[in-house]
């Protein structure tokens, strides 16, 4: 073989497994597991009958995989806020998994929020503490504030979400990267997009933004297109009859 040409494939190769996403083990794993679901207001309504929190176990459900979430989400909350709690929330509890949903609040409150050094800091710690303690990670990108990506929330968020999708990566946790997913669908959307499409006020979502976010978690622990599909039936489905 052309050396030149075994050199030139070579780095093909080794780019196109640099870019690749961090796969979970077998979805199979997750059989029996615990999940802790870190955020904010998103993700305490995410544990609502029709929240992500709540479709990601049924998801699993549906598939044979029957696993237990830990609701974490408080309304408000921070990076700062989600490390203080970390403990007393997540790891006293000992999951074996924990999503992490966090940035929107440290952006959208402005002077109140946390400049991204400071979130550097407090989401590395989050991550550490809980890979010290055996829960594996999975980073969930922060969704939009508000469902127009030029407006000056979305462009500032953008810095953050680099960040989670390098410690993703530095750090060896799954990504959910659900920023890029509800911009995709609202390109797709496109002129037939009425109003917001995944949320209710432009950050909290509704039926669909749930459904979109719970398909992200559930790409990431790994689940196939033909177990995605056995989940998205079964949310159809109203939730006592899928007990």
């Amino acid at each position: 073989m052309n050396l030149r040409k075994f050199s030139f494939t070579t780095a093909l190769i080794a780019a196109a497994l640099s870019l690749a996403p961090l796969h979970a083990e077998a979805p199979a794993a997750l059989d029996g597991k615990k999940i802790a679901f870190m955020g904010d207001s998103i993700t305490e309504g995410g544990a609502a009958p029709n929240g992500y929190v709540t479709l990601a176990i049924r998801g699993l459900a549906a598939n044979g995989i029957k696993a237990t979430a830990i609701p974490a989400g408080i309304s408000g909350h921070k990076s700062n806020d989600m490390l203080a709690r970390l403990e007393k929330d997540v790891l006293a509890k000992k999951p074996d998994f924990m999503t992490l949903s966090c940035g929107v609040n440290d952006v959208w409150h402005g002077a109140n929020g946390i400049p991204l050094d400071k979130y550097k800091e407090n989401i590395t710690q989050i991550v550490d503490k809980c890979q010290a303690a055996g829960i594996k990670v999975v980073i969930l990108t922060s969704t939009m504030i508000g469902e127009d990506q030029p407006n000056p929330n979305n462009q500032k968020l953008i810095a953050y979400n680099d960040f989670l999708r390098a410690l993703a990566k530095e750090k060896k946790c799954l990504l959910a990267d659900l920023n890029a997913d509800m911009q995709a669908g609202i390109a797709k959307a496109g002129t037939d997009k009425k109003g917001n499409l995944y949320t209710g006020d432009g950050v909290h979502m509704n039926p669909l933004g749930n459904q979109m976010m719970a398909t992200g978690v559930l790409k990431a622990f790994g689940l196939t297109p033909e177990q995605l599909a056995k989940a998205k039936k079964d949310w159809d489905m109203p939730a006592d009859a899928a007990k």
